[in-house]
């Protein structure tokens, strides 16, 4: 979120620029140049007071720093046209890279080196044949500790059908859709599910709101949902047990983000800062997957990158993790002692694996992937 509304940051003129791969005309690019001069002149019509205060000397030494701020401005301008140029042309080349990954972790394509010979060493002759690399995905996923807090036991068995996961821009409203593809499963019938952030502003990660995919599940394999049977008291005229279902953690719960009321409709304070942080935790989430995990995925599964990422750790992200079997103790408060959870019930928290050995190398810049 961003502090002062009174400060100027270039990012909310960033925000409206062209749509990836488009040009900039003449006109465009003068008009960017005004529309951060216009910026300026208004923050500076807000802060009268303070040049009110100065001498006539001092007035005339701020005017040619506003006429440096405006040659800087302009140069800014230039470098935000370059800097999207140069986005674009990186993206295309991510591309084949992606789709190279995505084949060889699905088993499309097989590697130089790899026989048949030493697919039967290692396993038993009539064993069928392994291919690709299994549960890429999902170790990839378990081995960055912000989402290993999201994913569940129950949720690796559908885990273990990602295929790929890929992210692109979104223009109308501008933000990013996140796409995770699936093999058939015998959880949902959806191959793909899909989560969209709709930004006020992108650069400064002002969410408006997201959008996910309502999955269409398979009956009785719904995973963020748990059956809860409730045995009648002793001595109870109604001798039938109630079952009833009742929302539990899960990794799938990404796909049913918050909801943000309708600008007309009244929210209590409290409500609201628990909105906020639910959204700004959803958000990390999205953000954790766009950055880290989709340009890096084999450094995370291999354990490489999330023994270099528990460096950046702050020791508040410590303090929360000592807070989760407190929390899960407090999930049936509202139960009778007399009632019973079936196994369908929620799964408990896994952490990442443990990461390898060796230290990881530089990274390439920051991957879009179409």
């Amino acid at each position: 979120m961003s502090g002062n509304k009174n400060q100027f940051d270039i990012s909310e003129i960033a925000a409206n620029l062209p749509a990836a791969g488009a040009a900039f005309s003449a006109e465009e690019h003068a008009g960017l140049v005004l529309a951060i001069k216009n910026k300026m002149d208004n923050l500076v019509g807000r802060r009268t007071d303070v040049l009110e205060t100065l001498s006539p000397n001092a007035r005339k030494r701020v005017e040619c720093l506003r006429a440096l701020q405006n040659n800087h401005d302009e140069l800014e301008a230039k470098f935000l046209e370059e800097r999207l140029a140069l986005e674009v042309k990186y993206q295309k080349l991510y591309e084949p890279l992606y789709t190279k990954r995505s084949k060889i972790v699905s088993g499309g394509v097989e590697v130089e080196g790899v026989t048949i010979d030493a697919v039967i060493e290692q396993g038993e002759d009539d064993a069928p044949e392994e291919k690709g690399v299994p549960n890429f995905w999902l170790n990839a996923m378990k081995n960055n500790a912000v989402l290993a807090e999201e994913i569940t036991e129950r949720d690796e068995g559908a885990l273990k059908y990602l295929k790929d996961i890929k992210w692109c821009r979104i223009d109308d409203p501008k933000g990013f859709k996140l796409e995770f593809f699936f093999d058939p499963n015998p959880y949902f019938r959806n191959t793909v599910l899909t989560k969209s952030y709709r930004m006020i502003d992108e650069d400064e990660q002002i969410l408006e709101k997201a959008v996910g995919t309502e999955i269409d599940w398979y009956p009785g394999k719904c995973l963020t949902q748990k059956l809860l049977k409730k045995k009648p008291r002793k001595g109870s005229k109604n001798s039938k047990t109630i079952i009833k279902t009742e929302d539990c953690e899960s990794f799938f719960n990404f796909f049913n983000p918050p909801e943000v009321p309708k600008d007309d409709e009244y929210i209590e304070d409290d409500a609201a800062e628990e909105l906020q942080t639910e959204m700004e935790q959803d958000f990390d989430i999205g953000s954790t997957i766009r950055e880290k995990i989709i340009p890096h995925a084999v450094s995370w599964f291999t354990g490489e990158a999330a023994k270099e990422d528990e460096f950046e750790l702050s020791d508040d992200d410590y303090d929360d993790d000592d807070d989760v079997d407190d929390e899960d103790d407090e999930i049936y408060d509202d139960e009778d002692d007399d009632d019973e959870e079936e196994s369908m019930g929620e799964g408990k928290k896994i952490e990442g694996a443990k990461p390898a050995e060796g230290q990881q190398g530089e990274r390439p810049p920051e991957c879009k992937q179409q």
